[in-house]
């Protein structure tokens, strides 16, 4: 059996910062004690934008306009540590208007703006450091891949070509 799974993350932002959740509170998590942007998982019928607004609107109390939410890319999350082979489809996005009243109390963790400079002294995941400085960077539309092992990436390929972030200055 294959493992399949359409996610969306969006970075919130605000002042320089990104609203970030401190993955803490659920048990047998996935992504626990790492920092990730606010998402989750696709309902069915939900397209990639449908997923993002009632993601942020129910881990935030934030509310995002479909027109103030921009579609920067996809990134293609492969995890081999297992025998079956975990493949995440992920789909990112940056919000840089909203309105509402942030919540205080998230179900899956701590809710904290982090100023984007500060993200890759947080733990988490190693590849959100190159979509991340793609978001600073206004960078195109992008299809990144990424493959784990035991938490540590091995691969990345961007546009389906082998890539080295840390090598090139994109």
């Amino acid at each position: 059996m294959k493992t399949l799974v359409n996610t969306t993350l969006c970075y919130i932002e605000k002042n320089g910062s990104y609203l970030m959740l401190h993955r803490t509170k659920k048990q047998n998590d996935y992504n626990h004690d790492k920092w990730i942007g606010i998402g989750g998982k696709f309902e069915n019928g939900e397209s990639p934008e449908d997923c993002a607004i009632r993601e942020v609107r129910e881990e935030t109390g934030l509310e995002i306009a479909p027109e103030n939410l921009e579609y920067c890319g996809i990134v293609t999350f492969v995890d081999t540590s297992a025998a079956e082979v975990y493949t995440e489809f992920m789909h990112i996005f940056r919000a840089r208007s909203f309105s509402g009243t942030l919540l205080t109390d998230c179900s899956e963790g701590d809710l904290e703006w982090v100023p984007v400079n500060k993200m890759n002294d947080l733990p988490h995941w190693k590849a959100d450091e190159i979509f991340l400085d793609f978001l600073a960077k206004n960078h195109q539309f992008f299809s990144l891949k990424v493959i784990y092992k035991n938490g540590e990436l091995l691969e990345t390929y961007l546009g389906g070509k082998p890539y080295n972030h840390w090598a090139n200055a994109d």
